[in-house]
């Protein structure tokens, strides 16, 4: 079996297994917080505070499903694509790292959403007042950060020419 079969393998193996335990969170979430008081971890500064968001994350966006539809489907066909254009080298793993987990994190609040109608937010950061979040906001947000440093910091340029729309004849 060639390295990007596998690489696709394992891929799928983590996004399922990342929704997993989205969705797992979600579920303990609800059977043990919704209608009782949040759960503190640390008094003054982090609690589990069973939450329902019914717009993007950190509540932004109420009641737009369709679009929230649009953009997973945009996420996931970008990741997709990306992962069919990057070759399976270890240089492009943390790539393929991110592209696997902002998939999870758009999927894993869109099974929310349309089995639920909102997303069960429950991560509270009350020192700060920091809007309650969920495992597949993690998932988004720490993935675009990594993915900032590594665009600014690790790959260059000529890195990334493997993802352009362009023939690679074209390129050159």
């Amino acid at each position: 079996m060639n390295q990007k079969i596998k690489l696709i393998i394992g891929m799928i193996i983590g996004f399922f297994l990342s929704i997993g335990l989205d969705q797992w969170t979600k579920l303990l979430v609800v059977k043990h917080l919704m209608d009782r008081p949040p759960f503190v971890i640390w008094n003054g500064v982090f609690e589990l505070y069973y939450s329902e968001n019914r717009g993007a994350a950190f509540g932004m966006l109420q009641g737009k499903q369709a679009f929230f539809l649009l953009v997973a489907l945009v996420v996931l066909s970008v990741a997709a694509f990306s992962v069919s254009r990057m070759p399976a080298d270890r240089k492009y793993l943390p790539l393929h790292l991110i592209a696997m987990f902002l998939s999870a994190g758009a999927v894993g609040n869109m099974i929310d959403r349309f089995t639920r109608g909102y997303v069960v937010d429950f991560l509270y950061f009350k020192l700060i007042d920091f809007p309650i979040f969920n495992v597949a906001d993690c998932y988004v947000t720490i993935s675009m950060f990594v993915f900032m440093l590594l665009f600014l910091f690790y790959y260059k340029e000529e890195d990334l020419s493997c993802l352009s729309l362009h023939k690679k004849e074209e390129l050159g």
